[in-house]
């Protein structure tokens, strides 16, 4: 008698203890205990803070010139010293992170909008659309990303706003093809099955539950995608198709620091190790946030 009561007071203790957990602080948990995943955040963070207080935390106009100091060296007055027009380049580095945020942000953006549409449609119609659509995006997807970028900026022409134009469009079938992947993946579940019994129309199935059961995915590829774009945008400013000068962007600026890296190395050095860093972090915690939504990874 005395064991049982002993028992049932232990199971009441455990059931008085248990916390249940809903899928997002599962995610969460699981994120915070990625070590890469967190460095990821923090560098992207960090990142997007200093994009927002560019104006208010970058010492120099990046835009003013001072021919008293051509080409100086790192010093404690400029720490990543001048450049051949005596601009301050951390002040640059700093307001190019603007740049390189907006076309990251707007490319991606763009993708999403159209490829997550055109990827839900195929995937939940089926039949002759989806073979039109996903024979296009094959199409797309016969060309590399950068090159089809550069074809497209060769037509509109060479500035920032059709830099972002390009890179939304060369990302749009990796977001389709996922998207689409995903709805298949889904359509045919039970719950979907019931909604359309009731008499749910085909609008309302995909906005309230499709595509809510499909997001994950493509939270984890924008990730990745936006790192892509900024490297994208550096090269094709690096090779002039990109911002113009004298915007500060990352890619312009390593283009005008080759002529000089003999003499001085950190025009180039210094934002070939940032364009690097940023891509890094968005890589990292796009990993992360793959494996925090993966059920099956442990806590």
């Amino acid at each position: 008698m005395e064991i049982s009561e002993k028992v049932i007071s232990q199971n009441q203790n455990v059931t008085t203890t248990y916390e249940p957990r809903s899928p997002w602080q599962m995610m969460i948990k699981r994120f915070k205990k990625n070590k890469r995943a967190m460095i990821g955040l923090y560098i992207t963070v960090l990142f997007i803070i200093v994009a927002i207080l560019a104006p208010w935390i970058s010492p120099y106009d990046p835009y003013a010139y001072n021919m008293k100091a051509l080409l100086q060296p790192p010093s404690l007055s400029h720490p990543f010293g001048t450049d051949q027009f005596g601009r301050d380049v951390l002040s640059r580095i700093i307001h190019g992170s603007r740049i390189s945020l907006m076309i990251g942000m707007v490319g991606v953006g763009i993708s999403i909008l159209v490829g997550v549409s055109l990827g839900t449609i195929a995937g939940y119609f089926g039949g002759i659309i989806d073979s039109i659509i996903m024979r296009i995006m094959d199409i797309l997807l016969a060309f590399p990303g950068f090159l089809l970028a550069l074809a497209i900026i060769s037509i509109l022409g060479p500035n920032m706003l059709n830099v972002m134009i390009a890179i939304g469009i060369f990302s749009i079938p990796v977001f389709a093809r996922i998207m689409r992947s995903s709805v298949i993946s889904v359509k045919y579940k039970e719950f979907i099955e019931a909604t359309k019994s009731l008499g749910g129309s085909h609008f309302f199935i995909i906005m309230k539950h499709v595509i809510p059961n499909c997001i994950a995915p493509i939270i984890v590829l924008s990730t990745m995608r936006i790192a892509t774009a900024i490297l994208t945008a550096a090269g094709l400013s690096f090779l002039g198709l990109g911002a113009q000068p004298p915007s500060p962007e990352w890619g312009a600026m390593l283009n005008e620091g080759r002529e000089y890296i003999r003499s001085a190395t950190h025009l180039s050095t210094v934002p070939g190790l940032i364009i690097m860093l940023v891509v890094l972090g968005f890589n990292m915690l796009g990993d992360g946030l793959r494996d925090a939504l993966d059920p099956q990874m442990k806590i």
